[in-house]
């Protein structure tokens, strides 16, 4: 059994009348990639900085590797890594500069090699307000990463970065979890917590709304499954068709779309009725409910 890096027992966090975070609880295991996932104002930055030592907690406690952030901030700054949604880097530093910066800050040598991984190494002498957003947000993780921190806190990393970026910072994520990184991942990208995290938690106005793997909150809930089915004719184009296991059904872009509750009996009697009406299946697809579907279930379409 893995040993728990991060933990958080009934934390609380209130700013004036306003409960940002209502007695969460959850723990991280080593080597870890853990999702926290929700939509704006569901308290994910409040419990980010709150474990980065930035914010005292109201009530409950947290500790990563065994140390209380917001009374052992010395102790804590050199295992977690930190990347925020802003970095509030100088604008007139330079790339280069920042890397040494934090660096020495952490007691290591530069790491310029993470500043040609990520694509920076023709913008050593850029300074920060020069850069574009993707490019800033690659500078802000590569410095985070710098001293090789056993924990790694990224708050939005993908936001600004195009497709290669995005799958560049992907693998060395996987990369750094190999090594036995624990990282947690807070993100509005439902698509890249499901790609990236072995276990997620879905904050909603302060609690924990769902948590688990990705594969086992999609397999709660209304748990439909989505078949699509396009034929050479209009076998399937009569709306009162009755498959079993269906419970919706839509028709979009030539195709007949069925979700059901049970795939198997459903797929099999859509084929049989093609082939009793002598019509010609072209494209049949079977897919599951996805980690974005479930999420905009549990929070009424990423409202509040």
């Amino acid at each position: 059994m893995k040993d728990s890096v991060i933990m958080v027992k009934d934390f609380r966090k209130v700013y004036g009348d306003v409960v940002a975070v209502d007695g969460i609880s959850f723990e991280v295991q080593h080597g870890e990639i853990f999702g926290l996932l929700g939509p704006n104002g569901a308290g994910k930055t409040s419990t980010l900085e709150s474990l980065e030592g930035l914010r005292a907690p109201d009530g409950g406690s947290l500790r990563v590797m065994d140390i209380d952030p917001a009374r052992e901030s010395r102790k804590l700054r050199n295992l977690i890594g930190v990347q925020l949604q802003t970095s509030g880097l100088p604008d007139s530093m330079r790339v280069d500069e920042a890397m040494r910066f934090f660096a020495a800050y952490h007691g290591v040598a530069p790491a310029y090699h993470l500043l040609e991984r990520l694509g920076l190494s023709e913008k050593m002498s850029a300074q920060y307000h020069m850069l574009s957003t993707g490019l800033q947000r690659r500078l802000s993780l590569a410095v985070a990463l710098a001293h090789k921190p056993p924990v790694v806190l990224l708050d939005e990393p993908t936001a600004g970065l195009d497709v290669p970026s995005r799958n560049e910072l992907h693998d060395l994520m996987h990369e750094l979890q190999a090594a036995g990184t624990t990282i947690i991942l807070a993100t509005h990208d439902m698509a890249e917590a499901e790609k990236m995290a072995d276990r997620v938690a879905i904050l909603l106005r302060g609690r924990i709304a769902a948590a688990g793997t990705p594969r086992e909150l999609t397999a709660t809930g209304a748990g439909l499954t989505k078949v699509s089915a396009r034929t050479e004719g209009t076998s399937l184009s009569e709306p009162s068709l009755n498959f079993p296991g269906v419970s919706q059904q839509a028709f979009k872009d030539e195709y007949a779309i069925y979700y059901s509750t049970d795939p198997g009996s459903t797929v099999s009697a859509i084929i049989a009725h093609i082939q009793a009406q002598g019509d010609t299946l072209i494209d049949l697809r079977v897919e599951r409910p996805s980690l974005e579907e479930r999420f905009l279930e549990i929070t009424g379409a990423g409202g509040a």
